[in-house]
């Protein structure tokens, strides 16, 4: 195998897949990526079993061939090299040749009889709005739990549904503490394994947050037997769906009350991260006191000190004194856009509902702490 590749091309291909592969090398050939060269341009394909990716680049091929390479080897390699025409050469006993202008590098590498096969997938034409998949994506992915003894937590959980004849596509996580909800306008009617639900890997859907950055165009999202794929012309993701049942999370959405607040939310969110500097370091516990038009937030840790702010705010509920983790309020308020959000709040013990202003397809609960 030989082809000629400009470096710039070589090396975003092998950035996108350095998420991807085995970092432990449990199985040396996860550690690799495969390169095949065909038809005037080069496949980069890794995998780590549970998300693989695939990806085509032009290329002038000379010998058409396969060949696996440790894939953060030859991207360090191309990093460095200057920014010319990159000659790429396999050998004898999967040995390969690096050539650009003065550098030579020869790497051992290993068959790519070895390299796992990389699942079929179903051309579905589900396309989706990127900048709609992606913005899905950033305000539910930080509520994805982390601990893996909650597997059926460690992912989100997606699914189709019709509400008042609208088809809807829904991403939902949690982690026990607090839960994210996003809904969206789905012009076609996806198919049954939509509406039946189902859980993608935090890894995963990392990765699809990356390529997202990438790509122009609208993507198409598809399912096939246990995976679930992301495509478009040149790039194909797939990753394995999580095991196991999601937790029915409209059971826990508290109903919209009267003790509603509409705060400014970047007033909130500074008000929370100047709070929270005196809370207790492993707790991160405020309390929030709510009275007539009037939010205050206090502090206290006895090894440092305490704080206390108050906030202008629109309310006129029941006096309310409650203890939220400050972090997990922080991290809702930096995935809304909007300038005020809306939070209501049944009563002293009961979980918090936040959602952006006039905006009832998003939103976030957060459970009650003691303090």
């Amino acid at each position: 195998m030989q082809f000629t590749i400009s470096k710039n091309i070589f090396l975003d291909g092998l950035s996108k897949v350095q998420g991807i592969v085995e970092k432990r090398h449990t199985i040396p050939i996860l550690a690799n990526v495969l390169i095949e060269a065909k038809n005037n341009e080069i496949t980069i394909t890794a995998t780590d079993l549970e998300v693989g990716l695939k990806s085509k680049y032009e290329a002038n091929i000379i010998n058409e061939g396969r060949i696996t390479i440790s894939a953060k080897k030859l991207y360090e390699i191309i990093k460095e090299l200057p920014d010319k025409e990159i000659n790429f050469v396999s050998k004898n006993n999967f040995w390969v040749e690096i050539k650009c202008d003065k550098s030579i590098f020869n790497l051992v590498g290993l068959s790519p009889d070895e390299f796992p096969k990389f699942p079929d997938i179903e051309l579905n034409n589900n396309f989706i709005n990127k900048n709609d998949l992606s913005e899905m994506i950033e305000k539910t992915l930080f509520s994805v739990s982390n601990d893996e003894t909650k597997f059926n937590l460690t992912g989100i959980y997606i699914k189709s549904d019709k509400i008042d004849d609208i088809n809807n596509i829904i991403f939902v996580s949690t982690d026990g503490h607090r839960l994210s909800m996003i809904q969206k306008k789905y012009d076609n009617e996806l198919d049954k394994r939509y509406s039946d639900g189902f859980i993608l890997p935090k890894k995963g859907i990392i990765e699809i947050k990356k390529i997202l950055e990438t790509m122009d165009d609208d993507i198409n999202i598809g399912i096939s037997d246990n995976n679930f794929s992301v495509n478009n012309k040149k790039t194909t993701l797939i990753m394995r769906m999580v095991d196991g049942d999601f937790p029915d999370y409209k059971r826990v959405i508290p109903d919209k009350g009267n003790n509603a607040a509409i705060i400014d939310k970047n007033l909130f969110l500074h008000a929370l991260k100047r709070i929270s500097i005196l809370s207790s370091e492993k707790s991160k516990g405020v309390k929030i006191n709510l009275k007539k038009d009037l939010l205050t937030l206090t502090s206290s840790n006895p090894d440092l000190g305490d704080a206390k702010e108050e906030i202008n705010i629109i309310y006129n509920g029941d006096d309310i004194s409650i203890g939220f983790n400050a972090k997990y309020i922080i991290d809702i308020l930096q995935v809304i856009k909007k300038d005020n959000i809306i939070f209501n709040l049944k009563d002293n013990i009961s979980p918090g509902r936040i959602n952006p202003e006039n905006d009832e397809n998003h939103l976030c609960v957060i459970m009650p702490m003691r303090l």
